[in-house]
């Protein structure tokens, strides 16, 4: 009667949407149980990390856990990916659970007993692998998550899909990868989900608190280059060439006044940047040509074409008007991550049974990009941010992801665990209840 009182004030607490609590003595006892497990899983991949498209060994000991736990598994999908289907007892909708699998070229400074050691050449150069940005946690909470499901099986009124995606980091060169190329082979067609689940550990946050944002969450990603191309000629005689050094200044300027002056900024924000710039050789020649290679965020997809086409315009005038031409080239990569409103509203309550209403966090807008967003555009879609840096550390003075000194607290993964579960069996009970 206690636990009913509770569940019923948080419910009315969060906006009166009345969600029944699912932690049942079998799914509190199976979290506990699968507890140790996610850590030991996380340990093993942490030590042997692969890159995108290349997540062989993960992929394997994803598919046989799959496997053991009775699910319909799929591998092999956009080179590495695995796929499993697990069928409730019961008919209800097809919730999708994902987790990305691929590690980072980054070279592993901490102290972990269970750090990487693994090296590989990238691009040239000499590097280690690390699970630097915690997809390594995903995969181990994920393969949790499913061994509590397949445990309620009975239960469930509705299927679970899960994905383990390669690549979200980018594919290799020369290759297509993560979650659009697993989409474009077809698993929506062929498995049907009708929304879409996803987290992501951070150091930005304490264990205990799960970050949420409504709309538009994580900004769209995408490369400009720009080349330059004028007349070589000797420094000491500019006026008888064409500069493309000087024209690529102008541009730079120019490009970066887009956003200030050309686009609402009212509506949604948006960045461009320049990255590289590169050209000549000696400091008495103009050279023939400048090349530069930037980025663009943003956090709409209209703003985001129109910022194509005036970074184009741009350049090529401004090249122009002093003898120059100017090539670009627009790169699409990540489309902006949007949180749907009303699944968004409807999971609260899922989180505060996870980590209280104290521990849900309303994020700001992340710059940072997430291939999750290829899903959310196909199906209703909710994405949220898992604190990883311990309890009594202040967020600002933890390694951030992608560092070398990146740390996640393992108390998080049950928390992880847990919201994958909740999403999950209080989505189906909402959609019973309809």
């Amino acid at each position: 009667m206690k636990n009913i009182t509770k569940n019923l004030s948080l419910a009315i607490l969060l906006g009166g949407l009345n969600v029944p609590a699912h932690a049942s003595t079998d799914q509190s006892s199976l979290l506990k149980q699968v507890e140790s497990k996610v850590i030991e899983w996380r340990r093993d991949i942490h030590k042997n990390p692969e890159l995108g498209n290349r997540e062989v060994r993960t992929a394997a000991l994803v598919s046989e856990h799959l496997k053991n736990l009775g699910m319909e598994v799929e591998t092999g999908v956009a080179y590495t990916g695995v796929v499993g289907m697990l069928k409730g007892a019961k008919p209800g909708p097809t919730v999708m659970l994902r987790a990305d699998m691929d590690a980072l070229p980054v070279t592993e400074k901490t102290n972990l007993p269970f750090k990487s050691t693994k090296t590989t050449n990238y691009r040239g150069v000499d590097v280690g692998i690390m699970h630097a940005c915690g997809h390594d946690t995903h995969v181990a909470m994920l393969m949790g998550a499913a061994e509590v499901l397949a445990g309620m099986r009975d239960e469930l009124a509705g299927n679970v899909m899960f994905v383990f995606q390669p690549a979200e980091e980018g594919a290799p060169e020369g290759e297509e990868g993560g979650a659009e190329l697993m989409l474009k082979e077809g698993i929506f067609k062929k498995y049907k989900p009708d929304v879409a689940f996803g987290l992501h550990i951070t150091s930005k946050l304490n264990v205990g608190q799960i970050g949420y944002r409504s709309g538009p969450t994580m900004a769209s990603a995408d490369r400009f280059e720009i080349s330059v191309k004028g007349e070589q000629t000797h420094g000491s005689t500019p006026w008888a060439g064409a500069d493309p050094i000087a024209a690529a200044a102008q541009i730079v300027s120019g490009v970066n006044h887009i956003v200030s002056r050309q686009i609402n900024i009212t509506k949604e924000p948006a960045i461009v940047s320049f990255g590289k710039i590169s050209g000549g050789v000696r400091n008495n020649i103009i050279p023939e040509e400048v090349n530069m290679v930037g980025t663009i965020r943003n956090f709409d997809m209209d703003n985001r074409a129109q910022i194509f086409d005036k970074i184009k315009h741009t350049a090529e005038h401004i090249a122009r008007a002093s003898g120059n031409e100017a090539e670009v080239s627009i790169y699409e990569g990540y489309p902006v991550t949007v949180n749907d409103p009303a699944l968004t509203k409807q999971m609260l309550p899922s989180l505060s049974k996870v980590v209280g209403k104290q521990g849900m966090i309303e994020m700001p807008k992340v710059t940072g990009a997430e291939d999750f967003s290829f899903y959310a555009m196909e199906v209703p879609g909710l994405f949220v941010f898992l604190g990883g840096t311990p309890k009594g550390t202040d967020p600002k003075d933890a390694a951030s992801n992608h560092s070398p000194y990146f740390f996640a607290d393992e108390s998080a993964f049950k928390l992880g665990t847990r919201a994958l579960t909740e999403f999950t069996l209080d989505y189906m009970t909402h959609s019973k209840n309809r």
